[in-house]
Protein backbone atom coordinates (compact mmCIF):
# COMPACT_ATOMS: atom_id res chain seq x y z
CA UNK A 1 0.00 0.00 0.00
CA UNK A 2 1.34 3.44 -0.94
CA UNK A 3 1.75 5.62 2.17
CA UNK A 4 -0.41 8.71 2.33
CA UNK A 5 1.38 11.53 0.56
CA UNK A 6 1.24 13.92 3.45
CA UNK A 7 3.73 14.58 6.14
CA UNK A 8 5.02 17.23 8.42
CA UNK A 9 7.52 19.49 6.74
CA UNK A 10 9.57 19.52 9.91
CA UNK A 11 12.59 17.25 9.96
CA UNK A 12 12.74 14.64 12.68
CA UNK A 13 15.62 16.10 14.67
CA UNK A 14 16.40 12.90 16.57
CA UNK A 15 17.30 11.22 13.25
CA UNK A 16 19.72 14.01 12.36
CA UNK A 17 21.21 14.03 15.86
CA UNK A 18 21.95 10.30 15.85
CA UNK A 19 23.23 10.52 12.29
CA UNK A 20 25.51 13.37 13.39
CA UNK A 21 26.86 11.33 16.31
CA UNK A 22 27.59 8.48 13.90
CA UNK A 23 29.43 10.83 11.56
CA UNK A 24 31.77 12.28 14.18
CA UNK A 25 32.58 8.83 15.58
CA UNK A 26 33.30 7.70 12.02
CA UNK A 27 35.96 10.40 11.81
CA UNK A 28 37.70 8.85 14.82
CA UNK A 29 38.22 5.60 12.92
CA UNK A 30 39.51 7.42 9.86
CA UNK A 31 41.95 9.48 11.94
CA UNK A 32 43.14 6.22 13.50
CA UNK A 33 43.61 4.76 9.99
CA UNK A 34 45.91 7.63 9.03
CA UNK A 35 47.68 8.49 12.27
CA UNK A 36 47.80 5.60 14.74
CA UNK A 37 51.22 4.03 14.96
CA UNK A 38 49.87 0.49 14.62
CA UNK A 39 46.97 1.24 12.24
CA UNK A 40 48.61 -0.39 9.24
CA UNK A 41 50.60 -3.07 11.01
CA UNK A 42 48.04 -4.74 13.30
CA UNK A 43 44.30 -5.15 13.82
CA UNK A 44 42.96 -3.16 16.81
CA UNK A 45 40.53 -6.04 17.42
CA UNK A 46 43.34 -8.61 17.60
CA UNK A 47 42.82 -10.05 21.09
CA UNK A 48 46.46 -11.12 21.31
CA UNK A 49 47.85 -7.61 20.93
CA UNK A 50 45.12 -5.03 21.59
CA UNK A 51 44.45 -2.98 24.71
CA UNK A 52 41.01 -2.13 26.13
CA UNK A 53 41.31 1.49 24.98
CA UNK A 54 42.36 0.50 21.46
CA UNK A 55 39.74 -2.25 21.23
CA UNK A 56 36.89 0.07 22.16
CA UNK A 57 38.24 2.90 20.00
CA UNK A 58 37.72 0.57 17.06
CA UNK A 59 34.62 -1.18 18.37
CA UNK A 60 32.65 2.03 18.97
CA UNK A 61 33.11 2.96 15.31
CA UNK A 62 31.26 -0.22 14.35
CA UNK A 63 28.09 1.72 15.05
CA UNK A 64 28.67 4.30 12.33
CA UNK A 65 28.11 2.53 9.00
CA UNK A 66 25.04 0.46 10.02
CA UNK A 67 23.42 3.45 11.74
CA UNK A 68 24.04 5.62 8.69
CA UNK A 69 22.69 2.98 6.27
CA UNK A 70 19.68 2.23 8.48
CA UNK A 71 18.76 5.90 8.91
CA UNK A 72 19.20 6.44 5.17
CA UNK A 73 16.40 3.91 4.74
CA UNK A 74 14.30 5.72 7.36
CA UNK A 75 14.80 9.02 5.54
CA UNK A 76 13.72 7.37 2.28
CA UNK A 77 10.44 6.33 3.89
CA UNK A 78 9.85 9.90 5.08
CA UNK A 79 10.44 11.08 1.53
CA UNK A 80 7.84 8.58 0.35
CA UNK A 81 5.27 10.51 2.39
CA UNK A 82 5.66 13.55 0.14
CA UNK A 83 6.58 11.88 -3.16
CA UNK A 84 4.71 9.53 -5.45
CA UNK A 85 6.23 6.10 -6.02
CA UNK A 86 7.37 7.22 -9.46
CA UNK A 87 9.03 10.37 -8.11
CA UNK A 88 10.71 8.49 -5.27
CA UNK A 89 11.90 5.71 -7.53
CA UNK A 90 13.40 8.19 -9.99
CA UNK A 91 15.14 10.11 -7.20
CA UNK A 92 16.61 6.97 -5.63
CA UNK A 93 17.91 5.69 -8.95
CA UNK A 94 19.64 8.98 -9.77
CA UNK A 95 20.97 9.55 -6.26
CA UNK A 96 22.20 5.96 -6.00
CA UNK A 97 24.13 6.19 -9.26
CA UNK A 98 25.52 9.56 -8.18
CA UNK A 99 26.78 8.09 -4.90
CA UNK A 100 28.53 5.26 -6.74
CA UNK A 101 30.21 7.83 -9.00
CA UNK A 102 31.27 9.85 -5.94
CA UNK A 103 32.73 6.73 -4.29
CA UNK A 104 34.82 5.83 -7.31
CA UNK A 105 36.05 9.27 -8.33
CA UNK A 106 35.82 11.71 -5.40
CA UNK A 107 36.14 9.55 -2.29
CA UNK A 108 38.68 7.25 -3.94
CA UNK A 109 41.03 10.21 -4.36
CA UNK A 110 40.38 11.38 -0.79
CA UNK A 111 41.57 8.01 0.51
CA UNK A 112 44.56 7.50 -1.77
CA UNK A 113 45.62 10.95 -3.04
CA UNK A 114 46.62 8.98 -6.12
CA UNK A 115 45.73 10.86 -9.34
CA UNK A 116 46.10 7.69 -11.43
CA UNK A 117 43.12 6.08 -9.63
CA UNK A 118 44.92 2.78 -9.41
CA UNK A 119 42.51 1.58 -6.71
CA UNK A 120 38.72 1.88 -7.04
CA UNK A 121 37.01 1.33 -3.67
CA UNK A 122 33.69 -0.38 -3.02
CA UNK A 123 33.11 1.00 0.47
CA UNK A 124 30.22 2.44 2.47
CA UNK A 125 29.12 5.11 -0.03
CA UNK A 126 29.11 2.46 -2.76
CA UNK A 127 26.99 0.22 -0.52
CA UNK A 128 24.51 3.03 0.12
CA UNK A 129 24.44 3.94 -3.57
CA UNK A 130 23.78 0.45 -4.90
CA UNK A 131 21.22 -0.11 -2.14
CA UNK A 132 19.37 3.02 -3.26
CA UNK A 133 19.42 1.79 -6.85
CA UNK A 134 17.83 -1.48 -5.70
CA UNK A 135 15.31 0.36 -3.51
CA UNK A 136 14.33 2.44 -6.52
CA UNK A 137 12.55 -0.71 -7.69
CA UNK A 138 11.73 -2.26 -4.31
CA UNK A 139 9.78 0.77 -3.02
CA UNK A 140 7.18 0.09 -5.70
CA UNK A 141 6.28 -3.11 -3.81
CA UNK A 142 3.72 -3.20 -1.01
CA UNK A 143 5.10 -2.17 2.40
CA UNK A 144 4.78 -5.70 3.81
CA UNK A 145 6.72 -7.11 0.87
CA UNK A 146 9.59 -4.67 1.51
CA UNK A 147 9.59 -5.64 5.19
CA UNK A 148 9.56 -9.35 4.39
CA UNK A 149 12.40 -8.97 1.89
CA UNK A 150 14.49 -6.94 4.33
CA UNK A 151 13.95 -9.49 7.12
CA UNK A 152 14.75 -12.36 4.78
CA UNK A 153 18.08 -10.81 3.80
CA UNK A 154 19.18 -9.69 7.27
CA UNK A 155 18.07 -12.86 9.08
CA UNK A 156 19.11 -15.30 6.37
CA UNK A 157 22.21 -13.99 4.61
CA UNK A 158 24.51 -15.71 7.11
CA UNK A 159 23.40 -19.01 5.62
CA UNK A 160 25.84 -18.09 2.86
CA UNK A 161 28.60 -18.44 5.44
CA UNK A 162 28.18 -22.22 5.17
CA UNK A 163 29.45 -22.66 1.59
CA UNK A 164 31.95 -19.83 2.13
CA UNK A 165 33.50 -21.73 5.04
CA UNK A 166 34.17 -24.80 2.90
CA UNK A 167 37.88 -25.56 2.28
CA UNK A 168 39.11 -24.06 -0.95
CA UNK A 169 36.02 -21.86 -1.46
CA UNK A 170 36.55 -19.19 -4.10
CA UNK A 171 33.58 -16.96 -4.67
CA UNK A 172 34.81 -14.86 -7.56
CA UNK A 173 34.12 -11.19 -8.23
CA UNK A 174 30.31 -11.24 -8.33
CA UNK A 175 29.98 -13.45 -5.26
CA UNK A 176 32.43 -11.24 -3.36
CA UNK A 177 30.54 -8.15 -4.45
CA UNK A 178 27.28 -9.69 -3.26
CA UNK A 179 28.32 -11.15 0.10
CA UNK A 180 31.74 -12.62 0.69
CA UNK A 181 34.26 -9.93 -0.22
CA UNK A 182 36.20 -8.42 2.69
CA UNK A 183 39.10 -6.27 1.52
CA UNK A 184 39.63 -8.33 -1.61
CA UNK A 185 41.31 -6.83 -4.67
CA UNK A 186 40.46 -7.58 -8.30
CA UNK A 187 42.67 -6.22 -11.05
CA UNK A 188 40.61 -5.03 -14.03
CA UNK A 189 43.33 -3.23 -16.04
CA UNK A 190 47.10 -2.81 -15.89
CA UNK A 191 47.92 -1.07 -12.58
CA UNK A 192 44.23 -0.65 -11.79
CA UNK A 193 42.16 -2.72 -9.36
CA UNK A 194 38.79 -2.79 -7.62
CA UNK A 195 38.88 -2.98 -3.83
CA UNK A 196 35.82 -4.63 -2.28
CA UNK A 197 35.23 -3.81 1.38
CA UNK A 198 31.42 -3.62 1.48
CA UNK A 199 29.55 -6.51 -0.21
CA UNK A 200 26.15 -5.00 -0.71
CA UNK A 201 23.52 -7.70 0.02
CA UNK A 202 23.27 -7.35 3.84
CA UNK A 203 23.60 -3.56 3.65
CA UNK A 204 20.69 -3.44 1.22
CA UNK A 205 18.62 -5.58 3.56
CA UNK A 206 19.46 -3.25 6.43
CA UNK A 207 18.40 -0.21 4.42
CA UNK A 208 15.08 -1.92 3.66
CA UNK A 209 14.50 -2.44 7.39
CA UNK A 210 15.42 1.19 8.03
CA UNK A 211 12.87 2.14 5.39
CA UNK A 212 10.17 0.09 7.11
CA UNK A 213 11.05 1.55 10.51
CA UNK A 214 10.33 4.96 9.03
CA UNK A 215 6.61 4.26 9.41
CA UNK A 216 6.97 4.97 13.14
CA UNK A 217 8.15 8.50 12.31
CA UNK A 218 5.05 9.19 10.19
CA UNK A 219 2.03 11.15 11.43
CA UNK A 220 0.33 7.79 12.18
CA UNK A 221 2.29 7.60 15.43
CA UNK A 222 2.67 10.09 18.26
CA UNK A 223 6.10 10.85 19.67
CA UNK A 224 5.31 8.84 22.81
CA UNK A 225 4.17 5.84 20.76
CA UNK A 226 7.22 6.09 18.53
CA UNK A 227 9.65 6.25 21.45
CA UNK A 228 8.06 3.24 23.11
CA UNK A 229 8.14 1.15 19.93
CA UNK A 230 11.66 2.19 18.88
CA UNK A 231 13.11 1.56 22.34
CA UNK A 232 11.34 -1.82 22.56
CA UNK A 233 12.81 -2.88 19.22
CA UNK A 234 16.24 -1.70 20.37
CA UNK A 235 16.07 -3.70 23.59
CA UNK A 236 14.77 -6.70 21.67
CA UNK A 237 17.71 -6.60 19.26
CA UNK A 238 20.19 -6.52 22.14
CA UNK A 239 18.47 -9.51 23.76
CA UNK A 240 18.51 -11.38 20.43
CA UNK A 241 22.22 -10.64 20.13
CA UNK A 242 23.02 -12.03 23.58
CA UNK A 243 20.92 -15.18 23.11
CA UNK A 244 22.11 -16.10 19.61
CA UNK A 245 25.71 -15.16 20.31
CA UNK A 246 25.70 -17.29 23.46
CA UNK A 247 24.43 -20.30 21.49
CA UNK A 248 27.40 -19.73 19.14
CA UNK A 249 25.97 -21.62 16.16
CA UNK A 250 24.50 -19.05 13.76
CA UNK A 251 24.52 -15.34 13.04
CA UNK A 252 28.24 -14.67 12.68
CA UNK A 253 30.99 -16.50 10.76
CA UNK A 254 33.42 -16.23 13.68
CA UNK A 255 32.39 -18.02 16.91
CA UNK A 256 33.45 -16.53 20.21
CA UNK A 257 35.63 -18.52 22.57
CA UNK A 258 36.89 -18.49 26.14
CA UNK A 259 40.13 -16.55 26.55
CA UNK A 260 42.77 -16.38 29.24
CA UNK A 261 40.73 -13.90 31.28
CA UNK A 262 37.15 -12.61 31.53
CA UNK A 263 37.95 -9.30 29.83
CA UNK A 264 39.30 -10.95 26.69
CA UNK A 265 36.42 -13.45 26.73
CA UNK A 266 33.99 -10.52 26.74
CA UNK A 267 35.91 -8.93 23.86
CA UNK A 268 35.66 -12.21 21.94
CA UNK A 269 31.91 -12.34 22.63
CA UNK A 270 31.18 -8.87 21.24
CA UNK A 271 33.74 -9.00 18.42
CA UNK A 272 31.37 -9.72 15.54
CA UNK A 273 31.89 -9.56 11.80
CA UNK A 274 31.47 -6.26 9.94
CA UNK A 275 32.70 -7.30 6.47
CA UNK A 276 30.03 -8.28 5.56
CA UNK A 277 27.80 -7.19 8.46
CA UNK A 278 26.57 -10.35 10.18
CA UNK A 279 23.14 -10.69 11.74
CA UNK A 280 24.71 -10.35 15.18
CA UNK A 281 26.73 -7.31 14.11
CA UNK A 282 23.50 -5.67 12.99
CA UNK A 283 21.73 -6.58 16.24
CA UNK A 284 24.44 -5.20 18.53
CA UNK A 285 24.84 -1.98 16.53
CA UNK A 286 21.27 -1.14 15.52
CA UNK A 287 19.82 -2.13 18.91
CA UNK A 288 21.73 0.51 20.92
CA UNK A 289 21.34 3.00 18.05
CA UNK A 290 17.56 2.68 18.28
CA UNK A 291 17.70 3.25 22.04
CA UNK A 292 19.77 6.37 21.40
CA UNK A 293 17.31 7.46 18.70
CA UNK A 294 14.44 7.19 21.18
CA UNK A 295 16.41 8.99 23.89
CA UNK A 296 17.42 11.90 21.66
CA UNK A 297 13.79 12.92 21.15
CA UNK A 298 13.83 14.34 24.69
CA UNK A 299 17.13 16.24 24.55
CA UNK A 300 17.91 19.72 23.32
CA UNK A 301 21.23 21.28 24.32
CA UNK A 302 24.50 22.54 22.91
CA UNK A 303 25.74 19.03 22.16
CA UNK A 304 22.61 18.02 20.25
CA UNK A 305 22.73 21.31 18.33
CA UNK A 306 26.24 20.46 17.15
CA UNK A 307 25.22 16.92 16.23
CA UNK A 308 22.20 18.28 14.40
CA UNK A 309 24.44 20.30 12.11
CA UNK A 310 26.64 17.30 11.27
CA UNK A 311 23.59 15.09 10.77
CA UNK A 312 21.91 17.54 8.41
CA UNK A 313 25.08 17.87 6.32
CA UNK A 314 26.27 14.27 6.59
CA UNK A 315 27.33 13.71 2.98
CA UNK A 316 29.02 17.10 2.69
CA UNK A 317 30.82 16.43 5.99
CA UNK A 318 31.80 12.90 4.94
CA UNK A 319 33.68 14.07 1.87
CA UNK A 320 35.32 17.02 3.64
CA UNK A 321 36.51 15.03 6.65
CA UNK A 322 38.31 12.47 4.46
CA UNK A 323 40.16 15.17 2.54
CA UNK A 324 41.04 17.09 5.70
CA UNK A 325 42.34 14.02 7.56
CA UNK A 326 44.46 12.91 4.61
CA UNK A 327 45.76 16.46 4.08
CA UNK A 328 46.84 16.57 7.74
CA UNK A 329 48.55 13.20 7.27
CA UNK A 330 50.45 14.59 4.29
CA UNK A 331 51.54 17.65 6.29
CA UNK A 332 52.74 15.39 9.11
CA UNK A 333 54.55 13.15 6.59
CA UNK A 334 56.65 16.00 5.18
CA UNK A 335 57.07 17.67 8.59
CA UNK A 336 58.78 14.47 9.77
CA UNK A 337 61.36 14.84 7.00
CA UNK A 338 60.01 12.24 4.58
CA UNK A 339 60.21 12.76 0.84
CA UNK A 340 57.98 12.27 -2.16
CA UNK A 341 60.00 9.25 -3.39
CA UNK A 342 59.39 7.62 0.01
CA UNK A 343 55.67 8.27 -0.35
CA UNK A 344 55.59 6.72 -3.82
CA UNK A 345 57.54 3.70 -2.61
CA UNK A 346 55.21 3.23 0.39
CA UNK A 347 52.18 2.88 -1.90
CA UNK A 348 53.44 -0.61 -2.70
CA UNK A 349 52.56 -1.51 0.91
CA UNK A 350 49.73 0.87 1.81
CA UNK A 351 47.40 2.43 -0.78
CA UNK A 352 47.23 5.71 1.19
CA UNK A 353 49.83 8.15 -0.12
CA UNK A 354 51.82 9.90 2.67
CA UNK A 355 51.05 7.21 5.26
CA UNK A 356 53.85 4.91 6.43
CA UNK A 357 53.41 1.63 8.33
CA UNK A 358 54.58 1.83 11.93
CA UNK A 359 54.74 5.64 11.87
CA UNK A 360 52.32 7.80 13.84
CA UNK A 361 50.95 8.59 17.27
CA UNK A 362 49.50 6.74 20.20
CA UNK A 363 45.80 6.89 21.01
CA UNK A 364 46.03 10.23 22.84
CA UNK A 365 47.47 11.83 19.72
CA UNK A 366 44.74 10.23 17.60
CA UNK A 367 42.03 11.66 19.86
CA UNK A 368 43.57 15.14 19.80
CA UNK A 369 43.69 15.15 15.99
CA UNK A 370 40.13 13.81 15.85
CA UNK A 371 38.86 16.64 18.08
CA UNK A 372 40.70 19.20 15.95
CA UNK A 373 39.12 17.81 12.76
CA UNK A 374 35.61 17.99 14.23
CA UNK A 375 36.10 21.55 15.50
CA UNK A 376 37.56 22.66 12.17
CA UNK A 377 34.70 21.20 10.13
CA UNK A 378 31.84 22.52 12.27
CA UNK A 379 31.83 26.10 10.85
CA UNK A 380 31.86 24.77 7.27
CA UNK A 381 29.00 22.38 7.98
CA UNK A 382 27.09 25.13 9.79
CA UNK A 383 27.48 27.40 6.77
CA UNK A 384 26.37 24.68 4.38
CA UNK A 385 23.38 23.82 6.57
CA UNK A 386 22.26 27.46 6.48
CA UNK A 387 22.84 27.60 2.72
CA UNK A 388 20.66 24.53 2.15
CA UNK A 389 17.93 25.91 4.40
CA UNK A 390 17.87 29.24 2.55
CA UNK A 391 18.05 27.75 -0.96
CA UNK A 392 15.48 24.99 -1.02
CA UNK A 393 14.67 25.88 -4.61
CA UNK A 394 18.04 24.49 -5.77
CA UNK A 395 17.23 20.91 -6.81
CA UNK A 396 20.85 19.74 -6.82
CA UNK A 397 21.17 20.27 -3.07
CA UNK A 398 19.03 17.17 -2.54
CA UNK A 399 21.94 15.12 -3.94
CA UNK A 400 24.39 16.50 -1.36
Amino acid sequence: MQPTIAASKNRIESIDIVRGIAMIIMALDHVRDMFHIHANTDDPLNLATTSPALFFTRFITHYCAPTFVFLSGTSIYLQSLRKTNKELSSFLLKRGLWLIFVEWFIIAFAWTFNPTYSLIPFQVIWAIGISMVILAFVVRLPFKAVLALGLLIVLGHNLLDIPEAAPGFKGGFWWDLLHHGAFVVYQFAPNHAAYIAYPFLPWTGLMMLGYCTGVFFSPKFSQAQRQKIISSIGIGLIIVFVLIRFINVYGDPHPWSSQKNSQLTFFSFINVNKYPPSLLYICITIGPSLLLLSLMENFKNCFTNWMLVFGRTAFFYYILHLYLIHLLAAIYFFAMGHSMPEAIESVKTIPFLFVLPGVGFGLIGVYIIWAAVIIALYPLCKWYDCYKTNHKEKWWLSYL
